[in-house]
């Protein structure tokens, strides 16, 4: 299982070809064209590949120059890059925990309005595992962490006990012209700099944070790992066994 899990991390960053021990890295400056022959932006393919829905691979594996082809993956290949990401994402280690908050700590309290003009109280929310994102619009990994996100929101959509909010940098209006493409099933409060940067002294996005019943801190991470949804949905889990059998 390991060996699986190793190769899969490797997959993209490089390829070691036979006794000749040639190391293939794809980065920023290489070039990544599909079949036509049509050469790909950096930020393009980047994108593309963290969809899920592509693979890049090396035109000539024993040259360290080599260029790159980014194609679709067909069913099966899909299939089987859904099934190596959600054994790497099984067995990933618990994320670093952020600098901003500390495990145990009660959360500092806000009230704001979210985007639909409803009211977001943390202490109004006491009783409940509240699940924070702290975000903006440009920020590449936020954007590509969305559609996991969603996920999570889809899996504790019967449950009254469980509350999103996703904290955004941006306005309103960058905010809803955004979501015209990208759906984002959290409850989004706009313009929320002085609550992520004043209340909380955040600087690194995206940065999560859950918290139990009791308005304690049990999970906390900045940036985005092949682990970091897993861990949050491991503590959303976790927050709710525990306020079971407190009541009991």
């Amino acid at each position: 299982m390991k060996k699986i899990i190793g190769c899969y991390c490797l997959m993209l960053l490089c390829l070691v070809v036979g006794a000749q021990k040639v190391v293939v890295k794809i980065t920023k400056t290489s070039i990544v064209k599909d079949s036509s022959g049509l050469n790909y932006p950096y930020a393009i393919w980047q994108k593309l590949f963290q969809t899920g829905n592509y693979g890049i691979k090396a035109i000539d594996p024993a040259n360290v120059n080599t260029e790159f082809i980014i194609y679709k993956y067909n069913e099966a290949q899909k299939r089987i890059a859904d099934s190596l990401k959600s054994i790497r994402a099984e067995h990933a280690p618990k994320p670093v925990e952020s600098k901003f908050f500390k495990t145990g700590d009660k959360l500092t309290q806000f009230s704001e309005r979210d985007i639909n003009g409803k009211k977001i109280s943390i202490k109004e929310l006491q009783g409940k595992v509240v699940v924070l994102n702290f975000w903006f619009v440009n920020c590449p990994p936020c954007r590509n962490e969305i559609p996991e996100l969603n996920k999570l929101v889809d899996k504790y959509q019967d449950s009254n006990n469980v509350v999103f909010i996703a904290v955004s940098l941006d306005n309103i209006a960058y905010i809803k012209e955004f979501l015209k493409t990208q759906p984002f099933k959290y409850r989004i409060i706009d313009d929320g700099g002085f609550v992520a940067q004043k209340t909380y002294g955040i600087n690194l996005y995206p940065t999560h944070v859950v918290v139990d019943t009791k308005g304690i801190i049990r999970f906390h991470t900045s940036g985005l790992t092949s682990g970091t949804i897993k861990w949050i949905d491991k503590t959303i889990e976790s927050c709710l066994a525990d306020a079971a059998n407190s009541s009991l």
